[in-house]
């Protein structure tokens, strides 16, 4: 069964899986693979809902594997994917407070996030805000993230 990282975006899915596994799989990269676009181009033509399909596809052929999956921060949203973490033994969220991942997300210059540039602080937070239940409710295990090395957070996984 596979380990999955669930969490908001800037919580350090990418950054644990790798050293949880170097061959572990980024899930968005599966998918911009698979629909031969980015994401977001993908969004602004097809929509949420045609990618949400594709993403619970993705998620059910990778949950079976024995792989460290790192998924999207969206990977919540719907109902069947929230079924499929929760009935995964090694779902972890990796949670943060809000400020915390808005300064992170704020100072990564290298992963331009669209929610975030398109996004007011007030309604960005609001989008924080109605995932918070659906993490947790998702995962196996919680690990809060905040103010703990990448390091820190490996060995309490392991």
């Amino acid at each position: 069964m596979a380990k999955v990282l669930i969490g908001f975006m800037g919580s350090g899915k990418s950054t644990i899986a790798r050293l949880l596994d170097p061959n572990y799989i980024d899930m968005d990269v599966v998918i911009e693979n698979s629909i031969g676009m980015p994401i977001a181009d993908f969004f602004a033509t097809k929509g949420e809902a045609a990618f949400r399909e594709i993403e619970s596809d993705v998620l059910l052929d990778l949950i079976a594997t024995d792989k460290v999956i790192s998924t999207g921060g969206g990977v919540v949203v719907t109902e069947k994917n929230r079924q499929l973490l929760a009935e995964n033994p090694q779902t972890i969220y990796l949670k943060a407070d809000f400020e915390t991942l808005y300064q992170r997300i704020a100072n990564d210059t290298k992963n331009v996030r669209p929610l975030f540039v398109t996004n007011s602080k007030e309604d960005f937070k609001a989008i924080f805000d109605s995932r918070q239940i659906w993490y947790e409710e998702a995962a196996a295990q919680i690990i809060d993230v905040t103010n703990k090395t990448p390091q820190e957070i490996v060995e309490e996984i392991r």
